[in-house]
Parts: C-alpha cells; sequence; structure tokens
C-alpha cells in the first residue's frame, strides 16, 4: 500500500488516539509490525502558540517510521501554516482530523464539527496540500449524524482538494464508537474515489480485518480500540493473513512482561511521577479478561511507582 510516495510494508495502521499513541505505545506496536503509526492529534492553534504541553506530542523516534502526524482545527490558514513549519521534523505523512467526536472539539467547530462544512473541508486541505511537499491524509466518519451521512461526498471533495489518502471511521458523530460500525460506508467511499481509502471501525482480530478488507475493497485497515492494551494485534493480523490461523493470544506471564516493559518506556519518555499514572489505563486495559483483572484495576489506581507496579503485578497475574 503506498500513500502518496510512502509505500508501507503492510495495510494495517495503529489509528491516532489521544491519550494512548504516544511514543513508547508507537514503539511497541511498531515492534508487532504495525504498517504505520499515527500520532496523538495535534492542535494546529496550539503549535501556533507554541504551547509548551505540545512539545511531547511531536517526539518521534526513527524506528518508528512510517509515522503519521495528525493537526486539528478549523482555520485553514493555520493548519497549513503550522504544517508547513513542522515540516522539517522526521514524519513521513500529515494527517488533518476530521472525525474527533469530542464535544469541547466539536464545539470550536473542529473535528466532526467539519463534515457540516464542505467548502471549509476543501479550503483546509487544498491549501495544506499546497503548503507542504509531504502526502496529506484526512480521517473522517461516516457523517455527523444519522440525517447527515456525507462520507461519500466528503471524501470526493477530499480528493479533488488533492489529499493522498482517506480515512472512514464507520460511525457518525453522534454515534462516538456506540452500536455496529457500518462497513457499507467504506466500500461506498472505496467505489466513490481513486486515492486509497483505509477503513476503521469493529476490527479487533485478524479476521474481522480481513472480513473488512474483503466486503468493503478499502486499501488499508485502521485499528484503534482493538490496539488498547493489545499491541499483539498487529503480529496476529500479519499471522492470520499469511496463514489463515489465528495465534495464540499471549500467556499472562508475557502480558505482564510487556505491561512492565511499557512502564520502563513511559518512565523514561514522561519520568516517574506521570508514566506510572499513564500506565494505570494501559494497565486497565492489558489486563481485560484475566482472572481478578477487576482487583487490579481497583488497585493500579493507588501505584506510584515502578516498584509498587511491579509488586502488584508479580502478585496479581
Amino acid at each position: 500500500m503506498n500513500i502518496g510516495a510512502i509505500e508501507l510494508k503492510n495495510p494495517y495502521i495503529l489509528a491516532p488516539m489521544a491519550g494512548v499513541t504516544d511514543l513508547p505505545f508507537r514503539l511497541l506496536c511498531k515492534e508487532q509490525g504495525a504498517g504505520l503509526l499515527c500520532m496523538e492529534m495535534i492542535s494546529a492553534k496550539a503549535l501556533q502558540y507554541k504551547n509548551k504541553n505540545t512539545k511531547a506530542l511531536l517526539s518521534i523516534h526513527p524506528e518508528e517510521y512510517p509515522v503519521s502526524l495528525q493537526l486539528f482545527g478549523s482555520d485553514a490558514d493555520i493548519i497549513s501554516r503550522m504544517a508547513r513549519e513542522i515540516e522539517e521534523l522526521p514524519f513521513q505523512i500529515l494527517d488533518i482530523n476530521m472525525g474527533c467526536p469530542v464535544p469541547k472539539v466539536v464545539k470550536n467547530g473542529e473535528g466532526s464539527a467539519l463534515m457540516n462544512r464542505p467548502k471549509l473541508v476543501y479550503e483546509i486541505v487544498s491549501k495544506t496540500v499546497r503548503a507542504i511537499k509531504k502526502p496529506v491524509t484526512v480521517k473522517i466518519r461516516k457523517g455527523f449524524d444519522a440525517d447527515h451521512v456525507n462520507a461519500v461526498e466528503t471524501a470526493k471533495i477530499i480528493e479533488e482538494a488533492g489529499a493522498a489518502a482517506v480515512a472512514v471511521h464507520g460511525r457518525t458523530r453522534e454515534q462516538y464508537y456506540s452500536g455496529k460500525a457500518d462497513w457499507d460506508i467504506i466500500r461506498k467511499v472505496k467505489e466513490a474515489v481513486s486515492i486509497p481509502v483505509i477503513g476503521n471501525g469493529d476490527v479487533f482480530s485478524g479476521v474481522s480485518a480481513l472480513k473488512m478488507r474483503r466486503e468493503t475493497g478499502c486499501d488499508g485497515v485502521m485499528i484503534a480500540r482493538g490496539a488498547q492494551g493489545n499491541p499483539w494485534i498487529f503480529s496476529e493480523l500479519l499471522a492470520y493473513e499469511q496463514t489463515g490461523v489465528l495465534p495464540k493470544r499471549p500467556e499472562p506471564e508475557e502480558i505482564r512482561g510487556m505491561m512492565l516493559r511499557h512502564a520502563r518506556m513511559q518512565i523514561a519518555f514522561k519520568g516517574e511521577y506521570l508514566g506510572i499514572r499513564e500506565m494505570r489505563k494501559h494497565v486497565a486495559w492489558y489486563t481485560k479478561g484475566l482472572k481478578g483483572a477487576a482487583r487490579l484495576r481497583d488497585e493500579i489506581n493507588k501505584t506510584e511507582s515502578y516498584e509498587e507496579l511491579k509488586e502488584l503485578l508479580y502478585q496479581r497475574i
């Protein structure tokens, strides 16, 4: 699969997720075989005002290439100007978020709210494409709500504006992450445009990934919640595609080892105070379905150091 001049080794893509796809987690997913890594979304306005909190979000490691940096905003001039200012950073693809459903983003006319403004969609994409040499992609949803399902029309506008690919989440903004993702809308987008289409929504295994590709014809598959606490999903997707056999799930000891390694990486990247607190949600995801997981989730919120975390995990897993 190619996005502009960037060739991906495989079509399985880690979705951009705020508070999840930071540098340590991306590196773990890369080790498991992810074909493309997407960074946490970054506010174009925050970049303009040089917000100090965005600095960590811009961290990129050579081992994770290719990586996609995602901007969000609603001002075409700011987005395109910030894209040009950061183009020297070592990301390979620039993505524009037009799918985020979070209220504070939508209230500002950003994220999925942009799907209600087709002229602005064209302006943002076209100005950004002209501003930089790297390929520009866009992430959208099925539509804003059930009465405004316009992914096909929006994708056509995005293609006309010069984007190199479009990712489609098969839910409306109104749905958030509830209900079932509509893969049929992904198929319709694929049939309507000639640029690569990346499907997103309800992919939690190799079986569902291949099913999405067969049913929609999509070029790539974007994994979001299916990767939370489960970087192994990428090796599973690749193994299932190649052999038709689902590999065994990791044993509890392997899960524990991954959690502790993830914690060490978080601490090295963010310091122990923040790193351990960031790990609390990851541990809840990693241990979902394991025996005693509910009790562990209660206890994990009290840990404040790596040694406490290690001791707790060895006691419970």
